[in-house]
């Protein structure tokens, strides 16, 4: 059996029409896509990235709730709505891509943030995906100006969201760890909203009434409603 036409080290165990040759599993699963210019009828892109998503996403499930914990205490269910709508449009988007990188949602975000600046002064066009973010936002925003952060404390909020994204996706070049940690963590925890999203919305139209990708509340957290004793004291 030759060796792996990527590392040189480990045995090649399936094909790779990328390199001409064979390729040890690992070298597949961690550099297809990003290092290795795969072709889309490669039969084992699907697989890989299933099995890759469905892996992050129990890495990503509890470092998400903490950070939703964290927004709450930094502003409030605004806040929370804003990284929530963020995760639906990000989903939306990449959930039918390969070739999605966690650096095209950072950008998105930091432009969307420039946009929400007094001093933005517009300049190069926009990427395509950050051009998607900003009509989606100002579209749920002007739709719901009760229900999401504000132009005074969005630019906060993204900056802690940037930084919660970066920390997660890793130093890697061409990283998708946080895309492929959101992309399982919807399709295997919300598969109901996961298979709404998959189909193609008009702007506006991405989210279902009455549901959302928030994380129910811990079994000892006590939360307030109409049923309450604490209702109206």
């Amino acid at each position: 059996m030759s060796s792996c036409s990527y590392c040189h080290q480990r045995k090649g165990k399936r094909p790779c029409p990328a390199l001409g040759g064979t390729i040890c599993s690992l070298c597949c699963g961690e550099h297809r896509m990003t290092r290795i210019s795969c072709p889309q009828d490669c039969v084992y892109l699907d697989s890989g990235s299933d099995y890759q998503r469905k892996r992050l996403s129990e890495e990503f499930s509890p470092v998400r709730r903490s950070f939703y914990h964290e927004l709450g205490e930094l502003g409030g269910q605004k806040a929370v709505a804003l990284f929530n709508l963020l995760e639906v449009i990000t989903f939306s988007y990449f959930e039918g891509r390969r070739d999605g990188q966690d650096a095209e949602v950072v950008a998105g975000l930091q432009a969307l943030r420039r946009t929400l600046s007094p001093l933005h002064i517009p300049s190069a066009p926009m990427p395509v995906f950050a051009e998607h973010l900003r009509k989606e936002y100002e579209t749920f925003r002007k739709q719901n100006p009760e229900q999401i952060a504000d132009l005074s404390d969005a630019p906060g909020i993204l900056d802690r969201i940037v930084e919660f994204i970066s920390v997660f996706s890793g130093s890697a070049f061409q990283s998708s760890r946080f895309l492929s940690g959101l992309i399982g963590y919807v399709t295997m925890e919300h598969p109901e909203i996961a298979a709404h999203l998959k189909r193609k919305n008009e702007p506006g139209h991405i989210l279902l009434p009455g549901q959302s990708l928030l994380p129910p509340p811990a079994a000892d957290e006590h939360t307030h409603g109409p049923g309450c004793r604490h209702h109206g004291h």
